[in-house]
């Protein structure tokens, strides 16, 4: 399969669904294996979660994916072509990626900053497109009032809807996310979860995230990809990926699951009595 497919140079992007195969993935950083022979393929528009603890290879599987990190072996296939052979803008055209949100920020406006995920768009007369198609996305995301503000005035949380709806404006076909509702509270990590799952029907686009928050990625992910040791430990729906013994196996904790609403949501256990003295003691020692 990897010789034919490497042999392929018809356009991308040309079909309603970008097609993404990965096989017998492997990076690492000198004598450090982070990925080991992954193979995993997306090919339908669908909220996908990658989940697993932290040092797994989630980021980095999803930066082999859109060209920031080489393959030591194995590749990375957009609609049979394989990514290498693919120039940076014309994936672009396809492929977004919101990357976990940094502070180095720089003194532009929130439009501004939107406007450059038009980029890959942009062409002699279509600035009123973008920006209509910028303040759109700031808009759905409820924080079109920002669009005249500083990038720096901003608050964390603020600056991750920002990085969001530039995201959003490029109109891939498929969207990479690493915890795109790092920063949030509670009620905007639901807000953009929702939206980034109707955005998938709406516009039959293959949303990819890293999510940390179990129970958020169980209730919105039409499938979940379990990450364990540089390889895919489970795969497949909420209720298939998210039991007990596959948490406690990879997570190395005590959980109850329990089915709500047709989903499954986890009831983290801790068998060790806690009383307000010792939770007293256990925080002044942090």
């Amino acid at each position: 399969m990897t010789d034919l497919l490497s042999n392929n140079k018809e356009p991308i992007g040309q079909n309603d669904i970008l097609t993404i195969t990965i096989d017998g993935l492997e990076f690492g950083y000198r004598t450090f294996p982070i990925l080991k022979d992954l193979t995993v393929s997306f090919d339908k528009s669908e909220l996908v979660s990658i989940i697993g603890p932290n040092g797994v290879g989630k980021s980095t599987l999803i930066h082999c994916i859109n060209k920031i990190l080489s393959p030591n072996d194995g590749a990375v296939f957009i609609d049979g072509r394989d990514v290498k052979s693919i120039n940076v803008k014309q994936l672009a055209k396809v492929m977004g990626y919101v990357p976990y949100t940094t502070t180095n920020t720089f003194p532009i406006t929130v439009i501004d900053a939107v406007m450059m995920g038009r980029h890959p768009h942009s062409k002699f007369g279509s600035l009123d497109e973008d920006l209509a198609i910028s303040y759109e996305m700031l808009e759905r995301l409820g924080c079109e009032d920002l669009s005249m503000r500083h990038l720096n005035e901003l608050s964390a949380g603020q600056l991750q809807k920002v990085i969001l709806a530039k995201g959003l404006a490029q109109q891939p076909k498929v969207l990479l996310l690493d915890e795109p509702t790092a920063n949030l509270d509670i009620k905007h990590q639901i807000g953009v979860t929702k939206l980034l799952k109707a955005i998938t029907k709406e516009r039959h686009m293959t949303v990819i995230m890293i999510c940390h928050d179990l129970n958020i990625a169980a209730k919105y992910s039409d499938r979940i990809l379990m990450m364990s040791e540089g390889k895919i430990y489970a795969s497949g729906t909420p209720e298939e990926v998210l039991t007990k013994e596959n948490i406690r196996k990879v997570y190395d904790i005590d959980c109850e699951v329990i089915m709500d609403q047709g989903r499954p949501h986890i009831l983290l256990r801790d068998d060790e009595p806690q009383s307000s003295d010792s939770c007293s003691s256990a925080s002044g020692t942090l």
